[in-house]
């Protein structure tokens, strides 16, 4: 893919970052795979090599020292699939310019074997090829859709879980959590959700006084403050008012309110009460 589209860009390099980012990959990443491509194919005539001494041991000199070595060697691509693109990620690519680019084309460059792309085509031709395990889920996948449709969609994965066992389902709890969170399937929990934000868009926002610098040289220099909401029988609101100088809470206040006049009302107590020690000092 770098070469066909080589052409395409100001340099090598660039083709390399474009493609990367499509690819889901590091730059630095496909460059190693292109590199490793033109020494397989005998076109690397035009690579710089390594002098005798800087091949070290291996060219029968000293060894270079670990503050002496190429930075660059040790980058990788970390995924959420490991040191390399997902598998599941790579046959979607392929699945979506194999008619442009051929299957053996883009695995050269992405580190998947031919076979492995076919074995996924074959599989989702023929869906009797599939594992055991993928099989078993699709059937438990309609199974917990009819569970938690047939009772008001308010089941969670213990009941449904508790409801296919006396169905005569033999499956384990986590299984039916994995497979309600791949639905999209959840149960409803009691009580009424808090909404712990509601913005008013017709108010302006504050502006940014200190510019994100949130430092002091002494203290009562600069305070901040924020609260949170605190999960209860009741439902509370705490304020918290911090001394950036010393990073130690100046007050708090508890409200079953999370409206702006609460937290207000406590910073201008607060002020009060240190201004009026201020002036006694």
């Amino acid at each position: 893919m770098v070469r066909e589209h080589q052409g395409e860009h100001e340099s090598q390099w660039a083709a390399i970052g474009s493609i990367a980012t499509k690819i889901g990959c590091t730059a630095e990443t496909l460059r190693r795979w292109v590199r490793q491509a033109e020494k397989t194919a005998g076109a690397c005539g035009g690579l710089e090599r390594r002098t005798g001494a800087d091949q070290g041991v291996g060219a029968g000199g000293a060894g270079t020292a670990p503050g002496q070595r190429d930075s660059a060697q040790g980058v990788g691509l970390f995924c959420p699939g490991g040191v390399r693109p997902p598998v599941q990620a790579m046959k979607a690519f392929i699945d979506q310019h194999r008619d442009v680019y051929g299957v053996e084309p883009i695995c050269k460059v992405l580190p998947i074997a031919p076979s492995t792309y076919y074995l996924h085509a074959a599989r989702r031709a023929d869906p009797a090829q599939r594992s055991a395990r993928t099989q078993r889920d699709e059937r438990l996948c309609e199974e917990i859709r009819r569970v938690w449709e047939e009772n008001l969609q308010v089941y969670g994965a213990d009941k449904v879980w508790r409801q296919l066992r006396r169905e005569g389902v033999e499956v384990a709890r986590c299984t039916v959590e994995r497979l309600m969170q791949r639905l999209g399937l959840q149960g409803v929990r009691r009580g009424k959700p808090v909404k712990t934000t509601v913005s008013d868009r017709e108010t302006p926002c504050p502006e940014d006084r200190v510019n994100r610098q949130f430092t002091a040289e002494r203290p009562n220099a600069l305070w901040v403050s924020d609260f949170t909401y605190v999960s209860t029988a009741q439902g509370s609101s705490i304020a918290f008012i911090i001394d950036v100088f010393a990073r130690y809470i100046v007050g708090w206040k508890v409200s079953r309110s999370a409206r702006t006049d609460f937290v207000l009302m406590h910073w201008s107590r607060l002020y009060t009460r240190a201004s009026r020690l201020a002036g006694a000092a």
